[in-house]
């Protein structure tokens, strides 16, 4: 899109800014951080059910254990790093960026609806109560807050027909809200992974079982990849800059909105 032309000098200002503007240094140490943690809560989550609960199986009792790691996998892991898509991926095309954060969220969604199907027909085969406990109540609670959110977040950011205005008025909901869901799918996975030591261990919780042990760093890790990817998000100067096309977009709408078109200069 053209600049208007008595802005014509600021556009191109604004474009070498923003073509020039350094990777922040401490940014991909960061990022590799939090990868790092990302992968050791699914694979510290893959040993304790290997390990305590007998392994990973659909049709049988080991049914179960499909949903805590499928739930780890999709809103924990790929959740948190569809969050930092627009970190890592800085200055690539803003439509590519955004295609990419949507198919991470859907890959996540699907590997978070095949967990959850697999506790509901776990609960089905053996006639045990559903949605009883809070961490249900959380669960079901986070999986409709995700779903909502991806669906509007696609009809703003990525279906063409929302406006550049009603995109700029909905960005800070759709990142205030993204944030909070990430939060609440953590503390949800807490509160599962405390429900199931529980359920099986009792009172020998308290006594330091390996299992618990091994639950109790699970749980300290899943802790620490969420304040590693928030910290990531919430670093001011770490944000995506603005390319030269979204700032000229961002001009040509400040500049019609003071009622003085491009088209007239």
């Amino acid at each position: 899109m053209k600049c208007p032309m008595s802005s014509e000098s600021a556009c191109l200002s604004m474009e070498s800014r923003a073509s020039a503007a350094p990777a922040p240094r401490a940014l991909p140490y960061y990022v590799a951080f939090s990868q790092l943690l990302g992968l050791t809560v699914v694979a510290t989550t893959g040993a304790w059910l290997g390990l305590y609960r007998g392994g990973i199986a659909w049709e049988s009792a080991l049914q179960f254990n499909v949903h805590p790691l499928c739930m780890v996998i999709g809103l924990v892991f790929l959740q948190g790093d569809a969050l930092l898509v627009y970190r890592v991926f800085r200055n690539e095309a803003k439509r590519t960026t955004k295609v990419l954060h949507g198919l991470l969220h859907v890959f996540a969604f699907i590997i978070a609806l095949v967990g959850l199907v697999a506790v509901f027909d776990y609960h089905r085969k053996n006639g045990y109560a559903d949605l009883y406990s809070l961490h249900s109540w959380c669960g079901i609670l986070v999986f409709v807050l995700y779903f909502v959110q991806w669906l509007v977040g696609f009809s703003f950011f990525l279906f063409p027909g929302a406006s550049f205005s009603l995109r700029s008025r909905y960005r800070p909901q759709h990142i205030f809200f993204g944030a909070t869901i990430f939060l609440l799918s953590l503390g949800t996975a807490l509160l599962g992974l405390k429900e199931a030591l529980l359920f099986k261990l009792g009172t020998k919780y308290s006594t330091f079982e390996p299992e618990g042990v091994l639950a109790n760093v699970l749980g300290l890790l899943l802790a620490s990849f969420g304040v590693a990817v928030l910290y990531i998000l919430t670093r001011g100067d770490w944000k995506r800059p603005p390319q030269a096309e979204e700032q000229a977009l961002s001009m040509d709408f400040k500049t019609l909105t003071e009622g003085d078109s491009p088209s007239s200069q």
